[in-house]
């Protein structure tokens, strides 16, 4: 299943709502549209702080390739997710990048089941 685009500045805005998880080469945003029968959308985003346009065009275009090879795949319908890419995905190896990727969209499946505030030490 191909995953559809975010595009408008709300749709972006909304994602601040949704989860966060950090890395060393992006911030990914993820939030459950509650839209099980929808494809998933993806949204790209590179803040000028890291760096001039020719390089955060660069960033973006690693992070959607990437997400075009591999990502994909571990998407799950009705969520969507935002990129937001770090200058480090400039000097990473594409496998490296593509591998972090994946686990990062597939770590957010096992966190799901979890309450929120609970650890697995903590349940009972």
């Amino acid at each position: 299943m191909n995953p559809g685009r975010l595009k408008s500045r709300p749709e972006f805005l909304r994602m601040r709502s949704g989860e966060r998880r950090r890395g060393p080469y992006f911030i990914l945003e993820v939030l459950d549209r509650k839209a099980p029968s929808e494809a998933p959308r993806t949204g790209f985003t590179v803040t000028k702080k890291q760096g001039n346009s020719p390089e955060r065009n660069r960033i973006r275009r690693r992070l959607k390739e990437a997400v075009r090879l591999s990502g994909r795949f571990e998407m799950l319908p009705g969520h969507d997710y935002v990129f937001v890419g770090h200058r480090d995905v400039l000097d990473a190896p594409f496998a490296e990048l593509t591998k972090a990727l994946v686990t990062r969209i597939s770590s957010r499946h096992q966190i799901k089941s979890r309450a929120p505030g609970k650890s697995d030490a903590t349940k009972s």
